[in-house]
């Protein structure tokens, strides 16, 4: 017991420190393209279960179907998990700030043009996976750590419909659409 509680919290610091080292270091995304034509989003599905509403990103931005990306998060891991998305938590930290996850490891490989941070609770996993993609454009909400997202909505995390219509607004401000 004493020993598991020893490792985990040696997790927990690591995953802090590199957070904190990737968010004040000069970031490493190439910013000269324009456009969208790939989207990630980290759901956290303790706080938002409609999964689904994020394959409207492909319709509202006329991308293929298989241009948008989802994985979520759920603090305790369940393998018979009712969700056909993807799932990640707090189980799959590993120690150097790794994760430990296959679901999660391939979603970082790709590279997109924007990363949607659809979670409000400070959750350490979901903070890492958010620092740790590479995208050209990160959005999110208010009141999680402002040095992750570029761009950060006001909107109600249970209001999918204003999100998406705030996000594109915003999007074609910056000229991405």
């Amino acid at each position: 017991m004493f020993l598991k509680k020893f490792k985990d919290n040696l997790k927990i610091r690591a995953a802090r420190k590199f957070i904190k080292r990737e968010l004040e270091s000069p970031s490493n995304t190439p910013k000269g393209r324009v456009g969208i034509t790939t989207i990630g989003c980290i759901v956290n599905l303790d706080e938002f279960k409609d999964v689904e509403s994020f394959n409207e990103f492909a319709e509202e931005f006329s991308l293929p179907p298989n241009s948008v990306k989802v994985i979520g998060y759920k603090a305790v891991g369940d393998n018979n998990s009712p969700f056909g998305t993807p799932t990640f938590s707090d189980e799959d930290l590993g120690f150097k700030a790794k994760i430990e996850n296959s679901y999660a490891l391939e979603f970082l490989e790709g590279e997109y043009d924007v990363l949607v941070n659809y979670y409000t609770r400070e959750q350490l996993p979901l903070r890492l996976m958010s620092v740790k993609t590479k995208a050209r454009l990160k959005v999110g909400f208010g009141g999680v750590d402002e040095k992750i997202n570029d761009l950060i909505l006001n909107t109600p995390i249970n209001d999918f419909q204003t999100f998406k219509k705030e996000m594109r607004k915003y999007l074609g401000v910056l000229n991405e659409i």
